[in-house]
């Protein structure tokens, strides 16, 4: 997830927080998606990401949000489940 973050937005600001545990009584926790991420990532499904990039000068909050979920669509297909995203425009005062 952070070379993915990382290539496409060169962020000045990448902060990656696992909030997994507080999400465990969640059924995609127990599902077979998360086991097909291998035994490193198993149960790995909620973050929370800070990031501040100047990709996201100009844009609307939406489309920084469609563009980091369009980024990470691949981790969405192997067990991610959940995103809390905040997303500032190194422009932003």
């Amino acid at each position: 997830m952070r070379a993915v973050l990382e290539e496409a937005l060169s962020p000045s600001i990448l902060e990656i927080r696992d909030d997994s545990a507080r999400h465990r009584h969640h059924a995609a926790m127990r599902t077979q998606a998360q086991e097909s991420r291998g035994p490193e990532q198993v149960g790995e499904t909620h973050y929370h990401l800070h990031v501040v990039s100047r990709r996201f000068d100009g844009m609307k909050t939406l489309a920084r949000h469609r563009l980091v979920n369009d980024l990470l669509a691949g981790e969405f297909q192997t067990g991610l489940h959940a995103l809390s995203l905040s997303l500032e425009a190194e422009s932003q005062p």
